[in-house]
């Protein structure tokens, strides 16, 4: 079975995506499938010699409905995509993120493979991201017709599926490298400070002023804690003004952070916290969070809901309301039996999101449709 992976973000870039989307094919090429990613050329790179990824068309710069900047398809050859089908002759080819211009319609409208759609994002509750979606709705609309087979990472990425079409979406979630961060290390001596960790963006979705609110009056209230903010984004300059306006002691702001010094504090940190407010369709920062071992606290959006279930539920907070959410963090940072207790859980719930499960799933999903199609 030959597979060609879509991807019309810059696959040289960060992101849950372009993560998923190589998780997905080192695993495929693992399992002896001949399995390819197709990708726009990143516009700061002339030539790129990677194994098993073509580039095709050029990437431009875009602010998503999240508001947060990325990399999508801009320019494509149609001749050369019609090219690359003829040479390659895919059995299936899996498109994420298709309501992304434009890379994906143009393969569509060209494709004698079968195609499969999975919806990573989604789409906020915003002005201008209902404005975005009056413009992609109609371009998906024209695409709909080439799936064979819809997926997505959570119920909270069906939704804009469902406002298109009433074909069944099966729900196969994102992964995460269980042993990359099960990894025993060693963790650095006692600093005194009990400490929270922020990995992410800084962005208004994010959330991160709503958790220096809740920080304030947290360390009113116990001076032995401290905030270590990992990450950049739009919103830095603001959130570090926010923190002198407060006056908040013990905050550190590392700006933008290496993956191995991530999971160090990952590591090192005794309460992991994601307050995003919305636009979140899974949390993969909180399986990685969770993988380590690290008590979460997290924000009540749907995405994060959809993920945190059972027990996990302890974790979600109102970030809006900041003497519930200073004494949920205080709660789960300081209670040695209900940390135990949660931790106990975490380590089997992750189980289910080893990446080696997840490409279990697709490729049950890539058998069943080859026999009915193929």
């Amino acid at each position: 079975m030959k597979i060609g992976i879509v991807c019309p973000y810059n696959i040289l870039k960060g992101g849950g995506v372009q993560e998923h989307v190589r998780a997905l094919h080192a695993e495929l090429l693992l399992r002896g499938y001949d399995a390819k990613i197709i990708t726009p050329q990143p516009r700061d790179r002339e030539t790129l010699d990677m194994p098993n990824v073509i580039f095709v068309g050029t990437s431009t710069d875009f602010k998503s409905p999240t508001h947060t900047s990325i990399q999508i398809s801009a320019s494509v050859n149609g001749d050369k995509i019609a090219q690359v089908l003829d040479r390659e002759q895919f059995d299936i080819l899996h498109f994420h993120e298709p309501w992304v211009p434009d890379l994906s319609r143009q393969i569509l409208t060209r494709s004698n493979a079968i195609n499969i759609a999975t919806f990573h994002a989604k789409i906020p509750e915003t002005l201008m991201s209902r404005s975005i979606v009056k413009v992609v709705t109609p371009y998906m609309k024209s695409v709909l017709k080439y799936f064979h087979l819809y997926t997505a990472v959570s119920a909270s990425a069906t939704e804009y599926a469902r406002s298109l079409t009433d074909e069944p979406i099966a729900i196969v979630p994102n992964g995460i490298d269980l042993a990359a961060y099960q990894q025993p290390t060693k963790r650095r001596e006692p600093s005194g400070l009990k400490s929270i960790l922020y990995i992410g963006r800084l962005e208004r979705r994010k959330g991160v002023k709503y958790l220096l609110q809740a920080y304030k009056l947290l360390s009113d209230a116990d001076p032995d804690v401290r905030l270590i903010i990992a990450g950049d984004g739009p919103d830095r300059e603001k959130l570090e003004l926010l923190t002198e306006d407060l006056a908040l002691p013990n905050v550190e702001f590392l700006g933008y952070i290496s993956d191995e010094q991530k999971h160090q504090l990952l590591d090192e940190a005794d309460l992991f916290c994601s307050p995003a407010v919305f636009g979140e369709s899974f949390g993969i920062v909180l399986l990685e969070a969770m993988a380590t071992g690290l008590v979460t606290v997290a924000g009540n959006n749907s995405g994060y809901r959809d993920l945190m279930s059972g027990l996990g539920a302890l974790s979600i907070v109102d970030p809006h309301d900041h003497e519930e959410f200073a004494r949920r963090l205080q709660l789960l940072l300081s209670e040695p039996k209900l940390r135990a207790l949660w931790q106990a859980w975490a380590v089997e719930y992750v189980k289910q999101y080893s990446y080696k499960t997840i490409v279990d799933e697709y490729e049950k999903l890539y058998n069943q449709i080859m026999r009915r199609h193929g």
